[in-house]
């Protein structure tokens, strides 16, 4: 069941099975007044045709923002694990919206693991053991930028593991995802997905932009050349792990700023947090300076060059 991510507020096909508020509702319920009354629900988007504006963008991500944060608390609260999944094709925007989600939590909570090649070691190890080791304990979110999904990948694609490899891993994976569930832990998998012309802009734009050019590896430019190979390696993919267990979400990422409020809603969504108990915080006094002068150290300060 291969779920396509379309509008930020839209819920899935389970939304009305959950018993937690809708997140919308529960950005709503924050807005009303003194008096109890409502105040109308803000636009998340503009409704002009084309790329997202950076001023919509901007007001829209501030929300969710907040509503991580409130998911951060209630995950520390209440010891909750959740594992994020992050797959799709290069330059199909999965970095942007890791980035959204870490932008405004602690790195201590919202964990990104981006795993390297593996080393001659990890190379003889059991396949999946590199990525347990990464799980989260209570209290955390981990995001995957890239996941075990690699062997049904970029590892089949460019003959990293043989077909048999591939099979195997194919047929075991729902096995080890209940196993994943099985402890205790919510898995969530998204996979981005972006036309052929505008992954070729936005390679083109790495090309030419030097704060961009450490993005562009040889297997992003071998991705680009074996399009078709990746699709049919995809397709099978999720024939194989699209389950109602764990289910793949597809998010359309042609434009990156829709594509990542749509996915942080959804994942939002998918998780019933809610507002846990906070005590009062009061900024306390300074000390008394009891005699204490400032130092005539010459201290090494930077140059002032803006």
């Amino acid at each position: 069941m291969v779920t396509a991510i379309a509008e930020p507020t839209t819920p899935d096909s389970g939304a009305a099975e959950r018993t937690h508020v809708p997140r919308i509702k529960r950005v709503k319920d924050r807005r009303a007044d003194s008096n109890g009354s409502e105040a109308a629900p803000e636009a998340t988007s503009d409704d002009a045709p084309g790329p997202m504006k950076r001023v919509a963008y901007e007001k829209a991500i501030r929300k969710m923002h907040g509503e991580l944060v409130r998911l951060q608390l209630w995950a520390q609260h209440t010891g909750a694990k959740v594992v994020v999944v992050f797959e799709g094709r290069d330059a199909a925007g999965k970095g942007g919206v890791i980035k959204a989600l870490t932008e405004r939590t602690s790195p201590r909570v919202f964990r990104v693991a981006a795993l390297p090649a593996p080393s001659d070691r990890e190379e003889t190890e059991m396949y999946m053991q590199r990525y347990i080791a990464h799980m989260p304990a209570a209290g955390e979110v981990v995001l995957f930028d890239r996941s075990w999904y690699n062997r049904a990948g970029v590892e089949a694609v460019m003959g990293f593991c043989s077909a048999r490899d591939v099979k195997r891993f194919l047929e075991m994976c729902p096995t080890l995802e209940d196993a994943i569930m099985g402890s205790g832990i919510r898995l969530i998998k998204y996979w981005f997905e972006v036309s052929q012309e505008e992954q070729t802009r936005r390679f083109k734009s790495r090309i030419k932009d030097p704060r961009k050019v450490w993005k562009l590896s040889p297997m992003d430019l071998e991705s680009h050349r074996r399009w078709y190979d990746y699709s049919r390696a995809r397709d099978q993919m999720f024939h194989a792990t699209d389950r109602n267990e764990s289910p793949w979400f597809v998010v359309k990422s042609d434009d990156k700023r829709r594509a990542r409020l749509n996915c942080i809603s959804h994942l939002l969504d998918q998780i019933p947090y809610e507002d846990v108990p906070r005590p009062k915080i009061k900024l306390p006094e300074r000390q008394k300076r009891k005699g204490y002068k400032e130092p005539a150290y010459p201290w090494r300060v930077i140059p002032e060059a803006f």
